[in-house]
């Protein structure tokens, strides 16, 4: 049976949409998935299924949490693919706290990336199929880019983690 990885949008930031990892992982189980683990309270969760449904996950989260978020979702060997893509091999040393990877629910259209590349300032953005790649050199915080990540501006459901956090889930992904 595959490992899939589910990518939870907003929850537990900023004291946001406060989702529990326990409760994650029973509302996981409860729709079915199988061997499901929670790393760290952000809203990522490996499992085993035949076959994956980020609506029915979105929904059995709503049913027994309460809590409304989107989730999208990736196969092991689609975030191994998404580690080998990076861009970001050219020996230069960088903080992998900054180096964020958004996982899209569908690829970005081209006004969409026009869009995105209009806000680049002191950031390296990279185009992937379903991803985006971006080193935020100066941080995140005050980033105009990634203030604009949404789903109403991109027309796909965007939600991002950080290097370490990618690598980790897909080390999960492959025991």
């Amino acid at each position: 049976m595959p490992s899939f990885i589910a990518f939870l949008r907003g929850v537990n930031v900023g004291g946001n949409k406060k989702l529990p990892s326990k409760e994650l992982k029973a509302a996981c189980e409860a729709a079915g998935l199988e061997n499901v683990r929670t790393y760290l309270a952000s809203g990522n969760v490996v499992f085993r299924a035949r076959a994956a449904n980020a609506k029915r996950i979105e929904e059995a989260i709503l049913e027994h949490t309460g809590v409304e978020t989107r989730v999208v979702l990736r196969t092991a060997a689609e975030l191994k693919q998404v580690i080998d893509a990076t861009p970001f091999t050219d020996g230069a040393e960088r903080n992998p706290s900054r180096l964020l990877v958004t996982f899209l629910d569908g690829p970005l259209s081209k006004e969409a990336k026009a869009f995105l590349e209009s806000l680049v300032n002191g950031e390296e953005l990279h185009f992937g199929k379903r991803e985006l790649y971006v080193y935020y050199g100066a941080g995140v915080n005050d980033s105009k880019l990634a203030n604009s990540m949404t789903e109403k501006k991109l027309g796909v459901v965007p939600t991002a983690r950080n290097w370490n956090t990618v690598k980790a889930l897909l080390k999960m992904a492959e025991e």
